[in-house]
């Protein structure tokens, strides 16, 4: 496993999560329920394991509980600041 050459951000979760979508990041807001744009679970589960092999201490389990990117920035942050 690779050392990450900078930090998880909230905007580069953004960019993660709309790239998964083919979709705009600037269309990716902090309150939007993201099963609602098209994100299913086996695409929460790829992005928990590519976000884990960054850093982030979060698991699916706590991804599938909320289902916000500002909730999801706030397991991130909370993991880092650890």
């Amino acid at each position: 496993m690779s050392t990450p050459s900078f930090p998880i951000t909230l905007e580069s979760m953004r960019g993660d999560i709309a790239a998964m979508l083919h979709e705009d990041p600037s269309d990716i807001h902090d309150d939007d329920n993201l099963l609602d744009l098209g994100l299913d679970s086996m695409r929460i589960m790829t992005l928990a394991t590519r976000w884990r092999e960054s850093g982030a201490q979060l698991e699916f389990s706590e991804m599938a509980a909320v289902l916000t990117l500002g909730q999801w920035w706030a397991l991130v942050n909370n993991g880092q600041q650890a």
